[in-house]
């Protein structure tokens, strides 16, 4: 007789009955967030440490109740969806009807679902005024050392 690998004990009152095993598919979803600069930097932190952890997968999660006693239990990789924008961290300007300045000694912070991907960070310059020294640059005008124009170079 061969010997079964089971976790069912039987005892003398339950001579006569059957042995029977089940096998149940489930599908489980794992959805997880990641902060990021880039879509290429989340994926790489989300597939080098994120999905399932493979040695939490045991008979601890199955019900056994009423002489039902679990086999085995695993997990195995299917498909997954691409990475998705959810929002960007900014400081929040909205909600108290602040300026930038006051969010950022208050450190009111949030996770804007409105703000585009690509914007820059609030905290980055942007400069709105040229010198006077680009706009003659821009514009392809020459001056002396007395701030005098020499020449002034045309196109066509």
């Amino acid at each position: 007789m061969a010997k079964l690998d089971t976790d069912i004990y039987v005892g003398k009152d339950d001579v006569g009955k059957n042995l029977y095993r089940k096998k149940t598919y489930y599908t489980l979803c794992i959805e997880q967030d990641v902060l990021a600069n880039n879509k290429d930097e989340a994926d790489t932190l989300l597939t080098d440490n994120g999905g399932i952890n493979h040695s939490k997968i045991g008979k601890d999660i199955t019900d056994t109740n009423n002489g039902v006693e679990t086999y085995m239990v695993d997990a195995n990789y299917t498909d997954s969806e691409t990475t998705q924008f959810m929002g960007k961290v900014k400081y929040d300007t909205d909600t108290y009807n602040q300026s930038l300045e006051d969010a950022i000694e208050n450190g009111d912070i949030e996770i804007d679902t409105w703000a585009d991907e690509d914007e820059p960070n609030q905290l980055t310059k942007i400069k709105l005024v040229m010198t006077a020294e680009e706009e003659d640059k821009n514009a392809g005008v020459v001056r002396d050392k007395d701030g005098n124009v020499k020449s002034e170079v045309t196109n066509g």
